[in-house]
């Protein structure tokens, strides 16, 4: 009966029941710029474990923010219990004669569960962490060979590292480039012509699709909108933009963004919600392609403004918000539409977005 009970605990030890070596895994990391080559450690642990403990260590001046990286695993091992560890500790065995020790207690304070059976890693440190821990270091491809990627590489030229970002944490590193202007410069096309160009996806300008669905479904009026439709379609347009960038090849692009919407709630309306106005303010673009009006306009039944001095008015206002937040843009002008097109493709291509299908 004895020698039964310690062959089942050794099965609960090893997870010989579920076919997997190890009950609990820990992988510790910085994921300083998450790549493949970090995802394949951390499948490989999972799929080596009933349980796995990831620890995200992050510092205060880190080129990327701790909490973002810290969302991305979080957001690619939801049933992985992921620790977001940001104290301020030493980084390497020199800077402290205490240095494993300090590690060890951090890692098991920030734990609740501390039943580790193996830790993790592509780093020779990890035999000695794993020595202070009292359990196994199963080393992952130390070589790099499968997946030959580093976070610094992916950090200094994130366009030519693209195909080892995962898709979670590509928003973070795409260049975003909006196209506004006034009505009827021809932004939609634009804008789809240069996501077709770059071999990348697009943003719609979400408050013509709104306004288009509920005219179709005789909710308004031609033309019409209402003051309560604002929010919804700058939260609209923010969760397009948002939900498109994991779909980026590099570069996005977005038909409009919130400062139009700003723009349009006040023409209409006079006013603007104040939230909208500010976080117009902080999203951020790699580039703005601004169009000018100098083009025919044409008519549509949600285009209240077919005047060209007010389409200039327009246009000015866009200026002057450019200028005034210190924002990079291109006017593109001129109603040759493929001399716009060839000047939007080389402001594009100023970010370094050159080859869009390596």
């Amino acid at each position: 009966m004895r020698l039964e009970m310690m062959n089942q605990m050794s099965q609960r030890k090893t997870g010989h029941n579920t076919g997997r070596s190890f009950e609990h895994g820990l992988v510790f990391g910085k994921f300083l710029g998450l790549h493949n080559g970090h995802l394949h450690l951390l499948r490989f642990a999972r799929a080596s474990c009933n349980r796995l403990t990831i620890i995200v260590c992050t510092l205060p001046d880190e080129p990327i923010p701790g909490a973002i990286r810290y969302q991305w695993v979080k957001d690619c091992f939801p049933d992985a219990i992921v620790i977001h560890h940001d104290d301020i500790l030493p980084q390497q065995p020199e800077e402290h004669a205490n240095f494993w020790n300090i590690w060890r207690e951090s890692i098991q304070e920030h734990c609740e569960e501390k039943d580790f059976d193996a830790l993790f890693g592509s780093e020779d440190y990890g035999w000695r962490m794993a020595e202070e821990l009292g359990i196994s270091y199963i080393p992952v491809n130390r070589s790099r060979s499968l997946v030959p990627i580093s976070g610094t590489a992916v950090r200094e030229n994130p366009m030519k590292e693209w195909r080892y970002i995962p898709e979670v944490a590509r928003p973070y590193f795409a260049k975003r480039v909006r196209i506004i202007g006034p009505e009827s410069a021809g932004k939609s096309t634009l804008t789809t012509m240069l996501a077709e160009h770059f071999d990348t996806v697009h943003v719609d300008e979400y408050a013509r699709r709104l306004l288009e669905e509920y005219v179709k479904h005789k909710r308004y009026a031609a033309g019409e909108v209402r003051y309560t439709d604002i929010p919804d379609i700058a939260r609209g347009q923010m969760v397009t933009e948002d939900t498109m960038a994991r779909l980026a090849n590099r570069v996005l692009f977005c038909d409009t963004d919130l400062r139009t919407t700003v723009f349009w709630s006040c023409y209409y309306f006079g006013r603007c919600p104040g939230w909208i106005a500010e976080e117009a303010k902080n999203r951020r673009y790699a580039l703005t392609l601004l169009l000018s009006p100098d083009v025919p306009w044409i008519k549509d039944d949600l285009r209240p403004m077919p005047d060209l001095e007010e389409r200039k008015r327009c246009f000015d206002w866009f200026v002057k918000e450019m200028e005034k937040n210190h924002e990079p843009y291109v006017i593109i002008e001129g109603n040759d539409w493929r001399k716009r097109l060839e000047t939007a493709i080389e402001a594009v291509k100023s970010l370094g977005i050159l080859h869009p299908n390596i």
